[in-house]
């Protein structure tokens, strides 16, 4: 969604016609790895997109992107591209074998002109291998504990995405990271498309389940 406090990128301008069919992308979570701190607080990765960006400049986002035909079909090509997307825009790369937990999907609202249809998985991140931004689609990286980055857009002193906002919220019921994968683990995931409710001056997403959901 787009924030009051930045300008939309030309991919998130209202949609004057008939909805857009979304396109498959694929986002990774990517929890820190506890090591010898076996008790260090959960922590997870955001990457703050470039301000040139079309689809959310300026943002702090999880890695992620479309999906590249080279990438797959089915859930199988979503793997492969949040994997690749890891090291093309945070330089970290996991091995093929690494565990990749299915943690949310989220489609774009009808109402934005570009839309994704976006499965996001929850992944350790492998030890000694600090992220770094790849000065093109990402500025920087950095390590958050949900609540903490949660603060500081509350506070204004980062943007995050609806779906972000979110994510981190469940996150921040979980106190490790093994903790937030033994949760999703196995779990079964169903898509979220939020709607854009009010008008042009005085707007709010909702999610399915809220009492304003359009039907």
């Amino acid at each position: 969604m787009v924030s009051e406090e930045r300008a939309p990128g030309p991919a998130e301008l209202p949609n004057l016609g008939p909805p857009s069919t979304p396109r498959p992308a694929s986002g990774i979570v990517l929890l820190r790895r506890g090591g010898k701190h076996s008790e260090r607080a959960l922590e997870v990765l955001l990457l703050k997109r470039s301000g040139e960006a079309k689809f959310m400049p300026g943002v702090w986002v999880f890695p992620g992107g479309a999906v590249d035909p080279e990438d797959g079909e089915a859930e199988q090509g979503h793997r492969a591209c949040a994997m690749r997307e890891l090291a093309e825009e945070a330089s970290i790369e996991l091995e093929a074998g690494e565990e990749l937990v299915l943690f949310s999907r989220w489609i774009t609202p009808e109402v934005v002109s570009t839309r994704f249809d976006a499965w996001f998985f929850l992944a350790l991140a492998p030890a000694h291998t600090p992220p770094k931004a790849d000065g093109v689609e990402t500025t920087e990286a950095r390590w958050f504990r949900p609540a903490e980055a949660l603060e500081a857009q509350a506070a204004g002193e980062l943007v995050l995405s609806f779906p972000t906002i979110n994510q981190l919220r469940w996150l921040a019921e979980f106190r490790t990271s093994d903790e937030a994968l033994a949760a999703y683990r196995g779990r079964d995931v169903d898509s979220v498309t939020p709607k854009v409710i009010g008008d042009a001056d005085d707007w709010r997403p909702v999610l399915p389940g809220d009492p304003d959901y359009p039907a």
